[in-house]
């Protein structure tokens, strides 16, 4: 697929008009198989492990069980996160690749200090060796084409907008559940005897690493829950 410059929208573009139209009459099920078949590439899933990932891990595994699921390890999750993806990973017998950056958390820390206790800067340049270049390394050697995750639009105001489907960066972005409110995703947890991550009972809405994630008692707000409250998203999915 190309994206051609000018006011005119390009088929390209129409047709990804048309392609989202249709996807959102389906449900998350008919979503997930559709893009499987339709969509070109690798397909991959990528997950954090995080409050509500076992509803994304379960859906699309249930369609394609040996996807390969990508997850990007920092080296500084919760003890909890470890556990809850050694479960998951044989609950639901994931394919699971494990990214990391190349370098160790103890060389970055001798090497730069604590990013994360240095600003907005700091904190960024933390993501993009942390974060970001495993993530593309992740979708580079598995020739990823397709990009399936469990963003939903209620989960920030930076996710607000986000469609079925997108295109960025070379490749395919679906998100299944893109519309899915809270109580939708609890019904199918519920369901599908899913469960969510173990710090969610202490107030842990969004779960990263250790050290710059904060519970709702502790943050006082959703925007203090990630980041100190200086930026919501680390990267990976923004354009």
């Amino acid at each position: 697929m190309r994206w051609l410059s000018g006011d005119r929208p390009s088929d390209d573009e129409l047709v990804l008009e048309d392609l989202n139209r249709r996807f959102e009459s389906l449900s998350a099920n008919e979503r997930t198989a559709l893009a499987l078949e339709m969509l070109p590439g690798t397909h991959v899933l990528t997950s954090s492990f995080g409050a509500q990932a076992a509803v994304a891990l379960h859906l699309v595994t249930r369609v394609s069980p040996r996807i390969p699921v990508v997850l990007i390890d920092t080296g500084y999750l919760f003890p909890e996160t470890y556990r809850f993806v050694d479960e998951l990973a044989e609950r639901l017998k994931l394919n699971l690749k494990v990214f990391r950056s190349q370098v160790s958390s103890a060389w970055q820390e001798t090497r730069f200090g604590r990013l994360w206790e240095q600003g907005l800067s700091g904190i960024e340049q933390y993501n993009r060796i942390n974060k970001r270049e495993p993530m593309e390394r992740a979708l580079t050697e598995l020739a990823a084409g397709t990009w399936i995750s469990g963003l939903r639009r209620v989960q920030a105001p930076t996710r607000a907008h986000i469609a079925p489907i997108e295109f960025r960066r070379g490749r395919f972005h679906v998100h299944p559940i893109f519309d899915w409110t809270d109580r939708e995703v609890g019904r199918y947890l519920r369901d599908n005897n899913l469960p969510y991550h173990p710090l969610w009972d202490q107030g842990y809405l969004s779960i990263g690493d250790w050290h710059t994630t904060r519970s709702l008692r502790d943050a006082g707000s959703v925007e203090g829950l990630r980041f100190f409250g200086l930026k919501r998203e680390c990267g990976l999915h923004e354009a």
